[in-house]
């Protein structure tokens, strides 16, 4: 008998229940972990230590969706997990999927057509402080540093776009490819899940050339660490007082940030380039010519050429203390159509890695607090999350040696 639309409806409001599929601004350069790919053109390789989508240069389109894990019980999250392997495990890989017979619904949505592609596709899964209260037994096991975003100075939180106990990021070469991956992954784990918020995301290519710029005008990425030297910067090692299964994950910030662009094109360009510490055309900083130029503080201690209270002088001043709080950015912009006021609500989809939270990310943000920039921003969502270590193979699954 087929599924009448009132019964998907009335069941999907109720919470499906459902079998467990058991598991059976930029980053540059390629990961230096995985091998290549031995998938279909366009894939990017699903197994390794760590997850892709970390070190992957970030394709055009992102989306970034936080869940709630609605399943009362350890067994039901070890089915979730499972699952979203499964899938993601398919759909990176691209190609043709299978044909469930006469009766069955189809196992994809063909709205890729009848041969899936992969073209860049990364499912990079990471989960919230909140995973590790009373309900799975995993309180003991939480990262060290992993706990609620708390609000920034010049922060707005709203908490419908805040945190949540798992976070997919979704990238990929076109949106609905994206989009595609999004809709795969909800409908195999419905029955374990429930949504919290989505915001989707894109990269413009360099114009002319080097880092993308963003809804400001201006280039983001400029001073990421080089994939050769990220591995410090963004995994979690041994030995540095971590649970053991975190090994080989990462912290996650995501910070959703509205930018108030009608007001930003009414500043003057010198204005503009004062509160970033770079040209607006070049990227170069204000001391220098070209965007991998490094500022030369030193040579002008009181900020007549670079202020003292720019954003690329707050956030990395370039001193023995500031030494350690590197950290490697992979943002997206935004654009939401309009706010309620009429204005644009575009912005800024904050994503930085790293293997510290306290004294990288914390440590620069709160060099940022009252920053002349900060007029034109306001922060409204996100949290923090652990990139969870990679599926080392076809009998691994995600989160495996965390509920082991």
């Amino acid at each position: 008998m087929s599924l009448s639309r009132r019964r998907f409806l009335q069941g999907a409001g109720a919470g499906v229940t459902g079998s467990a599929l058991a598991g059976g601004l930029f980053a540059a350069g390629a990961r230096a972990d995985t091998p290549p790919a031995a998938q279909g053109d366009g894939a990017v390789a699903f197994h390794g230590a760590n997850q892709a989508g970390v070190l992957t240069p970030a394709p055009p389109a992102g989306t970034f969706a936080a869940f709630d894990v609605t399943t009362a019980d350890r067994a039901g999250l070890m089915a979730l997990l499972q699952a979203l392997t499964t899938r993601a495990r398919v759909l990176t890989a691209g190609g043709p999927q299978p044909d469930l017979g006469v009766g069955s619904p189809p196992a994809d949505s063909a709205v890729l057509g009848p041969d899936m592609p992969a073209d860049g596709l990364t499912v990079t899964v990471s989960v919230g402080p909140s995973l590790f209260d009373s309900r799975f037994g995993l309180a003991e096991r939480r990262p060290v540093h992993l706990s609620t975003m708390p609000a920034f100075p010049d922060d707005a939180l709203d908490p419908a776009w805040c945190h949540g106990d798992l976070l997919l990021q979704i990238c990929a070469a076109t949106a609905d490819i994206a989009h595609h991956a999004l809709r795969d992954l909800m409908k195999h784990t419905r029955a374990w899940m429930q949504p919290r918020y989505r915001i989707d995301g894109f990269v413009p290519p360099p114009r002319p050339s080097g880092a993308p710029r963003n809804l400001m005008g201006f280039k983001d990425g400029i001073v990421n660490p080089a994939p050769a030297d990220a591995g410090p910067v963004v995994w979690v090692a041994a030995g540095r007082g971590e649970p053991a299964w975190a090994t080989g994950g990462s912290y996650q910030v995501v910070r959703l940030i509205r930018m108030l662009i009608e007001f930003w094109d009414r500043v003057s360009l010198t204005e503009q380039e004062r509160m970033f510490g770079r040209r607006r055309d070049t990227g170069a900083p204000l001391d220098g010519s070209a965007e991998t130029d490094v500022p030369d503080y030193h040579r002008d201690p009181d900020g007549a050429i670079i202020p003292t209270d720019s954003h690329i002088r707050l956030a990395n001043p370039r001193t023995s203390e500031s030494a350690g709080s590197a950290l490697l950015r992979r943002p997206y912009s935004y654009d939401r159509g309009f706010a309620p006021t009429g204005e644009l609500d575009s912005g800024l989809i904050f994503c930085c890695y790293q293997q510290n939270l306290v004294s990288q990310f914390e440590a620069v943000q709160h060099r940022l607090a009252g920053e002349p920039l900060a007029d034109y921003l306001r922060p409204f969502g996100g949290g923090y999350y652990f990139t969870l270590p990679g599926v080392r193979d076809d009998h691994d699954w995600y989160g495996s040696a965390l509920l082991s």
